[in-house]
């Protein structure tokens, strides 16, 4: 992973976490809502609202119109932190699953950007980790306090009574 050198760049990396974890935040809803999961679905839906508004805040701070290219080597896999493995998602998956996978996310960001704020030598940089460090522990909290909710499904949650019939 390469640290940002100025607070541009580190900006761009957090624009590009917010904006890539609210689209995929939406493609999950869009799943659960075509199996009818409409509770995941939802829950998916304000994950995504968080994170599209957490972008626009940033697109404002900056004063950019235009959304910035995301800078080589901004995070240390193919996608960034934030996001949740597509083949995570099953479509008989319960409220819990989604937080789950939802805690997940949030805290690879934190841990990202705990690592940013002790590695960078820019202050700028260092003072801007910090932040979005503690806005992801926010999430994290917010995310924990929700799975209060829910139950953890039994071992038997995606047994589908109706399952899929392919014809060849």
């Amino acid at each position: 992973m390469k640290t940002p050198q100025t607070l541009e760049e580190f900006m761009a990396t957090a624009l590009a976490m917010e904006r890539e974890a609210a689209q995929r935040y939406n493609d999950i809803a869009d799943a659960m809502e075509t199996h009818n999961n409409r509770e995941v679905a939802q829950l998916f839906r304000t994950m995504a609202g968080y994170e599209a508004k957490h972008a626009e805040t940033i697109m404002a701070e900056m004063n950019w119109v235009e959304v910035p290219g995301v800078p080589p080597g901004a995070w240390p896999a193919t996608e960034s932190p934030e996001m949740i493995p597509s083949d995570a998602v099953h479509y008989l998956m319960h409220p819990w699953h989604a937080l789950d996978l939802a805690l997940a996310a949030e805290q690879r960001a934190e841990a990202f950007f705990d690592e940013l704020a002790q590695l960078s030598s820019n202050e700028s940089v260092r003072r801007a980790a910090i932040a979005l460090r503690e806005e992801e522990a926010e999430h994290v909290a917010m995310v924990k306090q929700w799975m209060t909710r829910y139950p953890v499904p039994g071992a038997d949650w995606a047994n589908d009574p109706d399952p899929p019939r392919y014809n060849e």
